[in-house]
């Protein structure tokens, strides 16, 4: 009779951890529709108003690796506060309030700074959200609760481009598709603050703090994270790609988007799939991604027009793996009271790997495209014997008494 009771009571909190990854997505599927919309346009906006390609290639540059610098120190100020709400939802109104202000902007240079600010307001929330996701996801599974998050939010990934293309194809100026985006902005905020009235405590979520060695964690943490910016590193931008297919002529500019698009849909389907893998077989499966990871490019840059579609389906297949992975990886590797901390120094040094990456992969794609697939592919293979390493060194934890 109590095991039942207690079952019950178990499969309650289970529906409420679902209930919230699921109000979180819908807020995720809004503000992607919202900011990624807003990114679709940005650079042909800036050049409107007067902005150099130099210019536009900064401002995109620098409002990345300024969002991905900001999670350190958000990370570390949700572990000491403990304010996850208050510091999630400060993040997601300079996020999506940035969006629509653009519309109003009349120089390049208060465009540029509202698109930094847009990426700063996102690397202010993401460490405090996902430490509340993960609380959630540790009823469901982690893999799978941040797989069905990266999920949802794919669907706003390729909502917003497409309403922000309606309105041009309809006549449309770049201001009026940024005044559209406002609509789901107002209610990504406003299923944001339903969702912090229903769910006040979200680390009531948490099932328990992972048993792990304190010293064997640190290890652990840090080689994973070597291994993750390895992956970074190799992993090119769309941004690049794009050009790639312009410049060669390979894609026709109006399939550029499609091929996006279809990439975006890929990299939600993968979330799902890779997401419940890892709950069933753990890390190894980075081992897996790592090997997907490093075969896109000799695709997407060598290739015909037919074996590059392919590989940017794999691009978003790892993209998807990565997303939902890694986020899952940092959570059974922390402490409860670190997470945050956790989650920011992964992101802040993943976003720089990403960054320089891209920015030698640029450097290379102007002198040889042979030299940066070789590069591209190699740097993610070696991540490959680090996550073999981890492996060993978390069996001979679990066997240790």
């Amino acid at each position: 009779m109590i095991k039942k009771r207690f079952e019950g009571i178990r499969d309650i909190f289970k529906d409420d951890a679902m209930k919230f990854i699921i109000l979180m997505g819908v807020v995720s599927l809004l503000a992607d529709m919202t900011y990624e919309g807003s990114r679709s346009i940005t650079g042909p906006y800036l050049a409107i108003l007067g902005a150099s390609a130099v210019t536009v290639g900064f401002v995109a540059g620098f409002g990345e690796l300024a969002g991905y610098v900001l999670r350190f120190f958000s990370g570390h100020l949700t572990d000491r506060t403990r304010s996850y709400w208050t510091i999630t939802i400060s993040g997601y109104l300079i996020n999506l309030i940035a969006v629509p202000l653009l519309a109003l902007a009349g120089s390049w240079e208060v465009a540029a700074a509202l698109i930094i600010i847009e990426r700063v307001g996102k690397g202010i929330r993401v460490p405090s959200r996902d430490v509340m996701l993960s609380h959630a996801c540790s009823q469901v599974g982690q893999g799978w609760g941040f797989g069905l998050h990266e999920a949802l939010d794919q669907i706003g990934a390729i909502l917003g481009p497409l309403i922000v293309a309606a309105v041009l194809f309809f006549h449309g100026s770049y201001q009026i598709g940024f005044a559209f985006l406002l609509l789901p902005a107002i209610l990504a905020i406003t299923v944001l603050v339903i969702s912090r009235f229903l769910y006040p405590y979200p680390h009531d979520l948490e099932v328990a703090a992972p048993p792990l060695d304190t010293k064997g964690f640190r290890r652990v943490y840090w080689l994973y994270v070597i291994a993750a910016a390895l992956i970074a590193a190799g992993f090119a931008d769309f941004a690049l790609i794009a050009y790639h297919f312009q410049k060669t002529a390979l894609v026709s500019p109006g399939f550029i988007p499609i091929f996006y698009a279809v990439a975006m849909g890929v990299d939600g389907i993968a979330a799902l799939i890779f997401g419940r893998l890892f709950d069933k077989v753990g890390l190894s499966i980075m081992i897996i991604v790592a090997l997907l990871s490093s075969l896109f490019a000799p695709m997407v840059f060598l290739g015909g027009i037919y074996i590059a579609f392919f590989g940017m389906i794999i691009w978003g297949v790892s993209m998807g793996a990565q997303e939902s992975i890694m986020r899952s990886s940092i959570a059974i590797m922390s402490t409860v009271k670190r997470r945050g901390s956790a989650y920011g120094i992964f992101n802040t040094i993943f976003g720089i790997s990403w960054f320089a990456g891209s920015l030698l992969m640029g450097i290379l794609y102007s002198f040889s495209i042979i030299d940066l697939v070789v590069f591209s592919v190699l740097i993610q293979l070696i991540s490959i014997p680090i996550f073999i390493r981890i492996l060993k060194i978390r069996k001979r934890a679990m066997q240790s008494p």
